[in-house]
């Protein structure tokens, strides 16, 4: 989804902690081989969801794991319906930015991105496990 704008970005005076990391083509493919990877226990403390061509998990800070060109995302401290880039916020007020996104969009929580400039929703992430690691391995991930 492309993100109604009539703002900018700027960098948060110290980065959020991170709760997800969100990957696109072969950064979500290695993302999945990563999740795939782990023993069962810690892949059910993730949740995931995915789009065509990106691949978002959610889970504790210290468990998300790292890959080249992916990056990282929280809840906004003051609107948690809408998850930012943990080094990245809008310059205007989240909970006047989440209230226009949520109505725009009937959706919640939603990831708002800054590159490339989209909204994700969240509210369909499952918990992991091989057959949803199987689903979305089975999508086109645009690579």
């Amino acid at each position: 989804m492309t993100v109604p704008r009539a703002w900018n970005w700027r960098e948060w005076p110290e980065a959020l902690p991170a709760q997800a990391v969100l990957a696109w083509g072969e950064a979500a493919m290695r993302l999945l081989a990563r999740v795939a990877a782990m023993p069962v226990e810690q892949q059910a403390r993730f949740r995931i969801t995915a789009s065509l061509d990106a691949v978002v998990l959610i889970g504790a800070e210290d468990e998300l794991p790292w890959v080249a060109n992916a990056g990282y995302a929280a809840p906004h401290p003051d609107a948690p319906e809408i998850w930012l880039p943990t080094l990245w916020q809008p310059d205007v007020p989240g909970d006047l930015l989440a209230r226009a996104l949520v109505r725009e969009f009937q959706r919640q929580p939603l990831l708002l991105w800054r590159s490339p400039a989209v909204v994700m929703p969240l509210d369909r992430a499952l918990p992991v496990s091989a057959a949803v690691l199987a689903r979305v391995n089975a999508c086109k991930l645009g690579v």
